[in-house]
């Protein structure tokens, strides 16, 4: 199921024009937003704001806490689009439409993607509330061959076989860490390694261990795949974690997780990452000679 659907090129094209033609913003920077954290998305000014449900192509976010909206905007002077909920593989979508916006928002001229996710604490130094700054990632689900590249390679996004080492940008996790500083919030911030597993369950207690030792700091069920297509396509990527609840990963432990817990740290930290992406976005620097349709 996940392999075999193929997205031509056209289709992309489709939507990007559909959209170019309802909005007369030009997106730079892309959010993709995740569980709980749709607020970033209310940051931005002079909005136009579209339902997933009136956007050809596009699927639907069936979980709560994803709105299943488009928001154009400006953010301290960058052209920016948010999702306001993004679509996740153990929904039932192909990785070709789960990471269907990402090649849409090529086409509309985005230079820089960042991806925000809430994830679970493997490591020990990471605690609830805690934002995790991704620096590589493992993506569990790609290497057993249900990755969004699989099928014919489209050569006008990128190439057949494109390398992953530091496909999220040092530059801008630097800048991320130095704005922690700024913001006094430095000790809630640290790099780490993020994994995606395919969900909808949470980890079992022999998984958590098996993850742990190989590395990962924090773990999800999403983010990898839209990275992946991005770098592939040519996008300086920045992602980041907001850390909700620690994995349990003893016997003894009694604690479990929920989404409803997932939400809540989403609500109370909400302000932070809103500083945090708000300034980093203000940092960038943006090719203003890039044109639409750069594909």
């Amino acid at each position: 199921m996940h392999s075999k659907e193929q997205i031509s090129h056209d289709e992309y094209q489709k939507t990007a024009d559909w959209l170019m033609s309802q909005t007369k913003h030009r997106p730079q920077v892309a959010i993709i937003c995740g569980s709980g954290l749709g607020m970033l998305a209310d940051t931005l000014k002079c909005q136009d704001s579209f339902a997933y449900s009136d956007i050809p192509g596009f699927p639907q976010s069936t979980v709560q806490g994803h709105a299943g909206r488009l928001v154009f905007g400006e953010l301290k002077g960058k052209t920016c689009v948010c999702m306001q909920g993004r679509f996740h593989m153990y929904e039932g979508h192909s990785l070709c439409k789960t990471t269907f916006p990402v090649r849409v928002f090529k086409l509309m001229g985005v230079e820089t993607l960042i991806v925000t996710n809430a994830a679970g604490s493997l490591a020990d130094g990471l605690q609830p509330g805690d934002i995790m700054v991704i620096k590589d990632h493992v993506n569990f689900p790609g290497l057993v061959g249900l990755n969004p590249l699989c099928g014919p390679n489209d050569d006008k996004f990128g190439p057949r076989f494109p390398a992953m080492s530091g496909c999220y940008d040092k530059g801008l996790r630097c800048v991320a860490m130095e704005i922690a500083k700024q913001l006094g919030v430095a000790s809630l911030v640290q790099e780490g390694v993020y994994a995606m597993v395919g969900g909808p369950n949470f980890e079992s207690i022999a998984e958590a261990r098996l993850l742990h030792r190989l590395g990962v700091d924090a773990v999800g069920m999403s983010t990898a795949p839209e990275v992946v297509v991005a770098t592939h396509c040519g996008l300086r990527v920045f992602g980041l974690s907001l850390i909700t609840n620690k994995v349990v990963k003893s016997y003894e432990d009694s604690d479990s997780v929920n989404h409803e817990g997932v939400l809540e740290i989403g609500r109370l930290r909400s302000h932070t990452v809103q500083q945090l992406v708000t300034e980093l976005v203000s940092r960038m620097e943006i090719n203003n000679n890039n044109t639409n349709n750069a594909v």
